[in-house]
């Protein structure tokens, strides 16, 4: 058991209905640490949240919620989830995105520092370098964002070091590249039928749950011309974060992260992967590019593991699209 458990406080864990939330939120119930979550269930599932946890159902941009459910559990940390993701709809969409991803930020940063909660565990993302032009990305490569997704979550990543300059706020920022997988207890999932994500939509086509699978660009810049992502387990994010946490907890700086293995796959070969794990076809169409889509993203991750002492469990390509298709499976 965790020295963190002899102690009346709570991590607040926003979004932790949602795909990445409630796989942290499963996470830090096994280490034994509590915590308490906000969720405006917009897309998250209540189901999804451990029966430990408290779930309050609302916004995370209120800054009257965010007092009483800070004062009401002993808060002394944050994880920041909630958000919108997806990267098409951000070009369409751009000022949803900044009210929800950076305005709500801001609100839940002045809530913190006003009531005293010293340490925020940020989800970013690899969208905020852009399209460098080399790889891996470390975390020094410039960031520039090519899509209001990534600049929305850049904009956050600066109020969050100016708020640690000013007022000693201590962050944690981790810059995830491709998520994906389930938890392998078959706990939680990515459960969202009209989700984005590569694996989880090449997982329904092969079980009939959407016609087919769309390739979007096959004349990108690499090997095989569809572009290449760093797939990252989502049970090895959640555990980055619990250690993001005790890292904060224990007095330790604020820093910079990239979540991801350090090498990349393309969107052929995670379909391949997929045929081999399931011994099906995966229907297919070919499909003009998304605008906001850089050809390659794939990680330059020693940091994190030298800094935080993170080691994968579960870093096979093979392994992460076979607990997706379970959790695909498993959903009725």
């Amino acid at each position: 058991m965790l020295d963190e458990t002899a102690t009346p406080h709570r991590v607040l864990v926003t979004g932790g209905a949602g795909y990445i939330g409630s796989h942290v939120l499963h996470a830090l119930a096994d280490a034994g640490i509590p915590a308490v979550t906000i969720d405006n269930l917009s897309t998250g599932r209540r189901a999804a949240v451990p029966a430990s946890v408290p779930l309050v159902e609302g916004d995370v941009g209120s800054a009257e919620l965010l007092e009483r459910v800070i004062r009401d559990h002993a808060v002394d940390a944050v994880m920041h989830f909630a958000g919108s993701i997806v990267v098409p709809e951000s070009v369409e969409k751009p000022l949803a995105y900044y009210r929800n991803n950076t305005v709500n930020s801001l609100t839940l940063m002045d809530a913190c520092v006003r009531l005293g909660v010293g340490n925020i565990v940020f989800s970013s993302t690899a969208a905020v370098y852009g399209a460098p032009d080399r790889v891996p990305i470390d975390e020094a490569t410039p960031t520039a964002p090519i899509n209001p997704y990534g600049t929305s979550k850049l904009m956050t990543e600066q109020m969050l070091r100016d708020a640690g300059a000013a007022h000693g706020l201590r962050s944690v920022i981790l810059r995830y590249f491709n998520v994906a997988g389930a938890d392998a207890a078959g706990r939680t999932g990515q459960a969202t039928p009209t989700a984005t994500h590569l694996i989880k939509v090449a997982c329904q086509a092969l079980l009939g749950r959407r016609p087919a699978l769309s390739i979007f660009g096959t004349d990108y810049d690499t090997p095989d011309g569809t572009c290449i992502r760093d797939y990252i387990h989502v049970s090895d994010l959640a555990d980055a974060h619990v250690l993001a946490l005790l890292h904060l907890r224990r007095g330790g700086e604020s820093l910079t992260l990239n979540c991801g293995y350090g090498r990349g796959a393309s969107v052929h070969e995670v379909v391949r992967t997929l045929e081999e794990v399931s011994g099906e076809k995966v229907p297919a169409t070919l499909a003009p590019r998304r605008p906001g889509d850089p050809p390659q993203l794939v990680a330059k991750a020693d940091r994190i593991r030298e800094r935080l002492g993170w080691v994968p469990k579960h870093d096979r390509l093979d392994g992460i699209v076979r607990d997706a298709l379970a959790w695909e499976r498993s959903l009725t």
